[in-house]
């Protein structure tokens, strides 16, 4: 009964209920509208209570419940590329997204709503292109954690509530502007825990970190360095992170190299919407029989995101 109440509530609020006028989004604004929809609030104490007891469990990039890679033998590669937001996290390498779009190279964006906030005509843009695919990296930018764990110097989410706010408001925000629901999730830093993971499951959203860590988040680091870190470590399946807010740094130098080079190697390039990935909470909900999880790798200490 309790699942069936879950189900019902989510299909009520991932209809769009506000006009696409961008103040109306802004993330404060956005959110004090949804604490008062009776629907939201529901579902929100539905979902702690159901939580509240749940141990945070293991905090890092690659814990149980999360995805790393696609399942296949196939020689594909999804890039990811994530959209932080904030003071200096707002920013749009148009010349990467013209690289992808003149060179039909399928991609996966995360986004937070502060970056939707600074950059609100972009992402309609963005997101009207089938090119490309609209995930979501949360409301504020923040760590996803029970108990305000912290990755690089950014505090996570203090309790199972601002985890299901950074989760779930902007998974609604990107449903009312775009009329898509993301499908999948990504925590800001790439850093969650177990719990906030299995809350995500619950809403129907799947937690996602990456196979391959390009680097490019680190200020001044050479398009040959990031092309080596995605070329060295590359795979079949591999989910590869990368970001498309720094204009200023070589994203986009990098990927002019990385991608006639993958394709003389015979890879492909895929949106992760199309495809089973590896996932703990997935095999819970019976949608993965098969597929063992990425060999774990950590972040480099100096590979600090955003």
């Amino acid at each position: 009964m309790r699942n069936i109440l879950i189900n019902f509530l989510i299909l009520c609020l991932i209809q769009p209920v506000f006009p696409q006028e961008p103040k109306e989004f802004i993330n404060n604004t956005f959110l004090k509208k949804l604490n008062s929809d009776q629907s939201y609030k529901a579902l929100r104490s539905e979902i702690v209570a159901r939580f509240a007891n749940t141990p945070a469990g293991h905090w890092g990039e690659f814990v149980k419940g999360v995805d790393e890679k696609i399942i296949t033998e196939k020689k594909i590669v999804a890039f990811t590329f994530d959209a932080c937001g904030g003071k200096k996290g707002s920013g749009y390498d148009n010349e990467l997204i013209d690289f992808l779009r003149n060179e039909r190279i399928p991609a996966t964006f995360f986004v937070t709503g502060k970056w939707i906030d600074a950059q609100f005509n972009t992402f309609i843009n963005l997101s009207r292109d089938t090119l490309f695919e609209i995930e979501n990296h949360g409301l504020n930018h923040k760590p996803c954690s029970n108990k305000r764990e912290s990755a690089y110097g950014i505090h996570g989410t203090a309790n199972m509530g601002e985890a299901f706010d950074e989760i779930e408001a902007n998974a609604i925000k990107i449903k009312a502007i775009t009329n898509h629901r993301p499908r999948f999730y990504r925590s800001a830093t790439a850093f969650i825990d177990e719990s906030c993971a299995g809350m995500a499951a619950r809403l129907g959203i799947t937690p996602v970190s990456y196979q391959v860590l390009s680097g490019d988040a680190v200020p001044f680091t050479p398009d040959s360095v990031i092309e080596k870190n995605v070329l060295k470590n590359i795979s079949p399946g591999a989910i590869v992170i990368m970001h498309f807010n720094h204009p200023e740094r070589n994203t986009k130098e990098a990927i002019e190299k990385i991608v006639p080079k993958l394709r003389q190697m015979g890879y492909t390039f895929v949106l992760l919407k199309d495809f089973e990935l590896t996932s703990d909470n997935r095999k819970e909900r019976g949608e993965v029989k098969t597929g063992t999880k990425a060999e774990k790798k950590g972040h480099q200490e100096s590979a600090k995101p955003k």
